[in-house]
C-alpha cells in the first residue's frame, strides 16, 4: 500500500513553488490543514485567501485523494478551472457546471455548489476518495434564494472529509467556525483584517450646467467629510449649490447632478486611476454605457495595445462562426475593445466574457462596466472601482446594497503589487444623502445571518434518504438553527435576571401590616365606582369609537385647559383604544390639530362626543 508522502514535504514544495512569501494567516490556515482540521478563513478581497484552498488541492493529489472546489458562480468555476489546469495540467482538472462537463473522473474537479449539493443527495461514487472540499465564497450562505445549498453542502458531505471555507470579512467568522466545529468536528477560523492594497474612498458630485466634477474624500480624520455633508444639504437633492474652493467661479451657484460617465473616465484617467471597473446593477445598462463611451469618441489604447488585444482576441473567437458574429454584434464588441472600453456581464456569450477578462488581465481594456457578478471572486482587479448606484433591483423591489455586498465590489480596488492605493468612487444620487453612504462605506465587516430555509427539493430528499427523526436532526443542525439556539440562551438568561429583580422587589415590598400588592389591589377595590348615568351614555359611544376616527367633544375640567393649551377647536383624531378589565371605562389615545398626544376618558367630556369624520 502507498503511503503519502510526509506534511513537510508537501509544504516544503508547495511553498517553494510559489512566487512570493505567504502571510501569517495563510500559514495559520495551511498549519490547521496539516493538522487534520478544517478552516474558515475570513479575509479581505483580494489578499490571498485562495492560497489557502490551492494548498488543500496539492495536499489531496499528494495523497492520492481528490478534491473538489465549489463556487457560487459558473464565470468563477470556468476561471478556477483554468488557474488549477496551469498549476496541475488539464489532465488533472475537471469542470462540473450543470450544463458544462468536463473530465468529471479528474482527482481535482471545479464545480458550482449546486453540483456537489446533487451528488451528495445521489450518494454519487465521486465521492470516494474525496479528501477535501473547497467553499469559495462561503458568506454566500446568507443569499435569500441559493443560501441554503452551502448549509446543506456543510452538513452532509462526508465526515471523513475536510472542508476549507473562504469568507470575505464578516464580524461572526467566529460564530460560523464554532457551527461546522458542531455539526462537523474540529475546525479552525483564521481572520485576517488588512487589506493588501490601502483603500482611498471618494465621492464625486457632477454639476448639471458644465462637465466640472468635485472630487470629496469620503472621511477626514476617520469621519464623514464635512465638506460633502454641507455640499449634500446645500444640493437639497437637485438645489443649486455654492462651489468649493476659491475664486469667482467656486462662489456660483451650480446644480448637483450625476456626473456623466464620459466625464467621470476623462478623470479617472487624467488622475491615472484607470483600470477601472464600473459597476451597473443591469445587464442592459451595462451594455448602454460601453456605447455611449464608443460614440463619444472615447479612445484609452495605444496602436501597441490595440494589436494585443487582437491577439488576445482570435483564439478566443475561433469556436463562432461569421453568421455568429453577425448576430452577436461583434463589430461593435470589438470596437469597444480596440478603444479599451468593455461591459462583462451574464448575458453575455462565454466567449466574449473570457476575451474581456483576458484583456483586462493584461491591463489592455482600461473601463469595464460589469455587473455584480463580477465582483465574486474573479480575478479581475482594477486600480478603482466605481458604484453609480447604492441600490439594486431585486425582482421584489429596490434594495440598498448592504455592507458586505458593498465591501466585495470595492475589494476589486487596488492591485497586489502593481497599485500603492486602490479607490472606491462612489458617484453622488439624488436619492441616497451622503451620510447614508458614508455610514455604508465606514462597515468593514457585516455579520453573516443564515437564509436557511426547508425547500420542496430538500424536503424530497430528505423523506427519500432520512427517517422522519433523522430529517429532523438533519433540519437542527443548520446554521439558522444554530444562531436561533444562541439567541434563545440570551433570552433566558434575561428572563432569569428579571424573575431576580421581581423576586427582590416583592420581599423588599413587604412589611409586617402586609405588602404593597395587597394595599394597592384593596386601593383600588376601595376606590372604584360605577359611572354616573351620564358618563354611561358617554361610555357607550366611546366604545364603539375606532383608531382613525375623527372625534369632537366638549371638554371639562383639566383636560380643557390642556385641550385649549394644545390649539384644540374640540375635534380629535383617535390613534388608540383601550378599555378596561371590567369593561367599567374606555381610554381613547387623541392627537389635536396640533399634534399634541392626550388621554381621553368619559369622565373628561362635558357631553355626549360626536364622530365626524374617518381618516385612513
Amino acid at each position: 500500500m502507498d503511503h503519502p508522502p510526509p506534511t513537510s514535504r508537501v509544504r516544503d514544495a508547495f511553498e517553494g513553488a510559489l512566487s512570493f512569501r505567504l502571510d501569517a494567516f495563510q500559514r495559520e490556515a495551511m498549519d490547521a490543514l496539516d493538522a487534520g482540521r478544517s478552516v474558515v478563513v475570513a479575509a479581505p478581497t483580494g489578499s490571498g485567501k485562495t492560497v489557502v484552498a490551492e494548498y488543500a488541492v496539492a495536499r489531496a493529489l499528494a495523497a492520492g485523494g481528490r478534491a473538489f472546489y465549489t463556487t457560487p458562480i459558473k464565470a468563477l468555476s470556468n476561471q478556477k478551472y483554468l488557474d488549477l489546469c496551469a498549476l496541475h495540467g488539464r489532465s488533472q482538472v475537471g469542470l462540473l457546471t450543470g450544463d458544462t462537463s468536463v473530465n468529471d473522473g479528474a482527482p481535482v474537479v471545479v464545480m458550482t455548489t449546486e453540483v456537489l449539493r446533487n451528488m451528495i443527495y445521489a450518494h454519487s461514487r465521486s465521492l470516494e476518495a474525496l479528501r477535501y472540499v473547497v467553499l469559495d465564497e462561503v458568506h454566500f450562505l446568507q443569499d435569500t434564494y441559493r443560501g441554503p445549498v452551502w448549509e446543506e453542502v456543510i452538513i452532509h458531505t462526508p465526515p471523513d472529509v475536510d472542508l476549507v471555507c473562504l469568507s470575505a470579512t464578516v464580524s461572526n467568522a467566529a460564530e460560523l467556525a464554532d457551527w461546522v466545529t458542531t455539526v462537523r468536528g474540529a475546525t479552525q477560523v483564521v481572520i485576517h483584517h488588512e487589506r493588501p492594497v490601502e483603500l482611498e474612498q471618494l465621492y464625486l458630485v457632477g454639476d448639471r450646467s458644465r462637465p466640472d466634477i468635485a472630487v470629496l474624500d469620503m472621511f477626514v480624520g476617520g469621519r464623514p467629510n464635512p465638506a460633502a455633508i454641507r455640499l449634500d444639504a446645500d444640493a437639497g437633492r437637485g438645489a443649486p449649490w455654492k462651489g468649493q474652493g476659491s475664486g469667482p467661479r467656486s462662489r456660483e451657484r451650480r446644480e448637483a447632478s450625476v456626473p456623466r460617465r464620459i466625464d467621470v473616465v476623462d478623470l479617472l484617467q487624467m488622475q491615472e486611476m484607470l483600470p477601472a471597473i464600473w459597476f451597473i446593477f443591469s445587464r442592459a445598462a451595462c451594455d448602454e454605457a460601453m456605447r455611449s463611451c464608443l460614440y463619444a469618441g472615447m479612445r484609452l489604447t495605444t496602436p501597441d495595445e490595440r494589436s494585443a488585444i487582437r491577439e488576445i482576441l482570435e483564439p478566443h473567437m475561433d469556436a463562432l462562426t461569421d453568421a455568429d458574429l453577425e448576430v452577436l454584434d461583434f463589430d461593435l464588441f470589438l470596437a469597444g475593445l480596440d478603444n479599451g472600453i468593455a461591459a462583462h456581464h451574464a448575458g453575455m456569450v462565454p466567449p466574449f466574457k473570457e476575451a474581456v477578462e483576458a484583456c483586462f488581465v493584461q491591463g489592455l481594456v482600461k473601463v469595464v462596466f460589469a455587473t455584480e457578478t463580477l465582483a465574486l471572486g474573479i480575478n479581475m482587479p482594477a486600480r478603482t472601482v466605481v458604484i453609480e448606484k447604492l441600490s439594486k433591483y431585486t425582482g421584489a423591489g429596490h434594495q440598498m446594497l448592504t455592507p458586505g455586498e458593498y465591501t466585495q465590489l470595492t475589494g476589486r480596488a487596488g492591485r497586489r503589487g502593481i497599485d500603492a492605493h486602490g479607490f472606491a468612487v462612489t458617484l453622488w444620487s439624488p436619492y441616497t444623502p451622503f451620510e447614508s453612504v458614508a455610514s455604508l462605506a465606514s462597515q468593514r465587516t457585516y455579520e453573516l445571518r443564515s437564509a436557511f430555509k426547508p425547500t420542496y427539493n430538500m424536503a424530497a430528499n430528505l423523506i427519500r434518504r432520512s427517517s422522519r427523526e433523522q430529517a429532523h436532526h438533519l433540519l437542527n443542525l443548520s446554521f439558522a438553527q444554530f444562531q436561533a439556539d444562541a439567541q434563545i440562551v440570551r433570552s433566558n438568561a434575561t428572563a432569569d435576571r428579571l424573575r431576580r429583580d421581581l423576586a427582590e422587589a416583592r420581599l423588599a415590598a413587604h412589611c409586617d401590616r402586609g405588602d404593597l400588592g395587597s394595599y394597592r389591589k384593596q386601593q383600588h377595590l376601595g376606590s372604584w365606582r360605577p359611572p354616573p348615568a351620564g358618563e354611561r351614555e358617554v361610555l357607550a359611544v366611546l366604545g364603539r369609537v375606532r383608531p382613525g376616527d375623527v372625534l369632537r367633544y366638549t371638554a371639562r375640567g383639566s383636560t380643557a385647559g390642556r385641550a385649549q393649551s394644545g390649539g384644540d377647536d374640540g375635534s380629535v383624531a383617535v390613534v388608540s383604544t383601550t378599555s378596561g378589565r371590567r369593561g367599567e371605562d374606555v381610554t381613547l389615545r387623541v392627537l389635536t390639530q396640533n399634534g399634541r398626544s392626550l388621554s381621553l376618558t368619559a369622565g373628561d367630556m362635558r357631553d355626549l362626543p360626536e364622530v365626524i369624520a374617518q381618516l385612513k
